[in-house]
């Protein structure tokens, strides 16, 4: 290999037909003399653009392009030399650091000799201890093209916020698992807003088994096993919920303010106490029509309950797992849109309650499809404020421009699965700690189950990963029509039930 040209940033390289380099690997441009070498990462592959060449490819084609029959005669033997020329590519590579001596800096202000210079490829390996991606508290992701084991520290994920995109089934809520039991392995304490049902399974093995992680997966499903009383809520709690989900003015939420105070001094805060108070309140009938309709999803959600002994489940799981560490999986699978925001601000308010009153230490937030049940205005929200509470946010989605562009500006860490679209790509190159280009080159080729890791975690040497199996039960698949169905179609094998109401009727 042999340096050409840099331009700013972007360096090219010079590689020959014997030299395999592929897109994604690291180079490494070292000029003895002056002690340095340069990181580069390959982000494209091009012929090398010779005057002449596309000359010598006309040339070489006998007229009409068919084969003539005869005999090749090449006397000053220089065939072999015009296929090598004809087969050499050019690397447009972008500079990631300097090296000096054994430490790295992101600086590219100087410049190789272009004669002196020797270019080898980089093993990752390599790479990560320069890099020193590593640390107390490991957690394999997975492996990379030269087959070594891509290791992050957990605490790179701590206070950070975190983005998992790519299109569908190219392994997001995989790695989302992974990272949340590889969390549970450091006594954190996680919470999942599941939309789909796909986290239930994490305490079973793939054959059904319980695995380590049994007794710390706690599954709450609103409306069964996830109830709140109440006299249990916090004032602020239940007017988010009805100013933010259920779209109460901010008259009527005035009036519901004067109407729990009295509620609660009489000491008698229920859902029927609730209605009727509603109903005999001395206040415009606009107002009241507008608090009964709230009042109504209230108690059509079957999220809310008097039985203060089947409420307040959340905090109880959330304390369980302070010390020895949990995940707390919000299954939403069979919840209506309203009913699903509902719960969701209960839960964040719960847990900034928490987190206020220093019950609790930090929290790991997963949110899968979060544009289906966050305001927008609550990104901003859950990213700055709620940072600093405690609450370190995951978004899970393969809408990347549902994701505001503030988001992507503060995003830390970024694992990026495959997407063709170039909006998507568009949307997605616009984080700070990325450079578009390798996003959109990097990211269009990647291979189901691979994954572009951007961001701290990496130490910003982006890298792809192949990412390793886990042996848990998966949830939330997609119901096949064609499945049990034989390929000629003749004999289709499906036990069919007389009618009964399930679960999901």
């Amino acid at each position: 290999m042999r340096l050409y040209r840099k331009e700013g940033n972007i360096i090219e390289i010079l590689s020959f037909p014997n030299e395999s380099v592929e897109k994604g690997d690291y180079l490494l441009i070292e000029d003895a003399e002056a002690q340095k070498a340069l990181i580069a990462q390959v982000i494209d592959v091009q012929f090398a653009n010779i005057p002449g060449i596309l000359e010598e490819l006309l040339r070489s084609l006998p007229d009409g392009g068919g084969i003539i029959q005869g005999e090749d005669v090449d006397p000053l033997e220089i065939a072999p030399h015009i296929t090598y020329i004809q087969d050499s590519r050019l690397l447009i590579c972008k500079i990631r650091a300097t090296v000096e001596g054994e430490h790295l800096s992101p600086s590219t202000s100087w410049l190789p000799s272009r004669s002196q210079s020797s270019i080898k490829k980089l093993p990752i390996a390599t790479l990560l201890k320069l890099a020193k991606v590593n640390g107390s508290l490991p957690i394999t992701l997975g492996v990379t093209k030269e087959n070594s084991l891509l290791t992050i520290d957990a605490t790179s994920l701590d206070g950070k916020l975190n983005i998992i995109t790519g299109k569908k089934e190219t392994g997001k809520s995989h790695l989302s698992k992974l990272l949340i039991t590889s969390l549970l392995q450091y006594k954190a304490v996680v919470v999942v807003l599941d939309l789909n049902g796909e986290y239930a399974g994490l305490g079973f093995t793939s054959d059904g088994k319980r695995n380590a992680y049994y007794n710390k997966i706690h599954v709450l499903t609103p409306a069964q096993n996830f109830k709140v009383a109440l006299k249990q809520l916090h004032l602020n709690v239940i007017l988010n919920i009805l100013i933010h989900a259920l779209h109460l003015p901010g008259t009527s939420a005035r009036e519901f303010r004067r109407i729990w105070q009295f509620l609660k001094d009489k000491g008698c805060l229920t859902l029927h106490e609730l209605g009727e108070a509603i109903r005999n309140w001395n206040c415009n009938q606009n107002v009241r029509d507008a608090l009964f309709s709230r009042y109504h999803a209230l108690v059509n959600s079957g999220f809310f309950t008097d039985n203060v002994a089947e409420a307040n489940l959340l905090e109880e799981c959330l304390l369980k797992a302070r010390e020895e560490g949990g995940a707390i999986i919000i299954n939403m699978r069979n919840t209506s849109p309203i009913d699903r925001q509902i719960v969701v601000e209960y839960v964040l308010g719960k847990l900034v309650e928490l987190l206020t009153s220093w019950r609790l230490k930090a929290v790991f937030l997963f949110a899968e499809e979060a544009h289906l049940y966050l305001r927008e205005t609550y990104w901003d929200d859950i990213v700055t404020r709620m940072r600093h509470f405690g609450i370190f946010t995951t978004f899970i989605t393969n809408q990347p421009d549902t994701i505001r562009e503030n988001i992507y500006r503060q995003a830390d860490n970024i694992f990026l699965f495959n997407f063709t679209n170039e909006h998507d790509l568009e949307v997605v190159s616009r984080a700070a700690r990325v450079d578009a280009e390798t996003v959109k080159s990097i990211a269009r080729d990647l291979p189901p189950h691979h994954c572009l890791v951007l961001g701290k975690v990496v130490r910003d040497f982006p890298m792809v990963v192949k990412v390793r199996a886990l042996d848990v039960k998966t949830m939330g698949e997609t119901r096949l029509f064609f499945s049990g169905v034989h390929t000629d179609g003749t004999s289709q094998t499906l036990s069919v039930a007389p009618y009964s109401v399930g679960e999901n009727s």
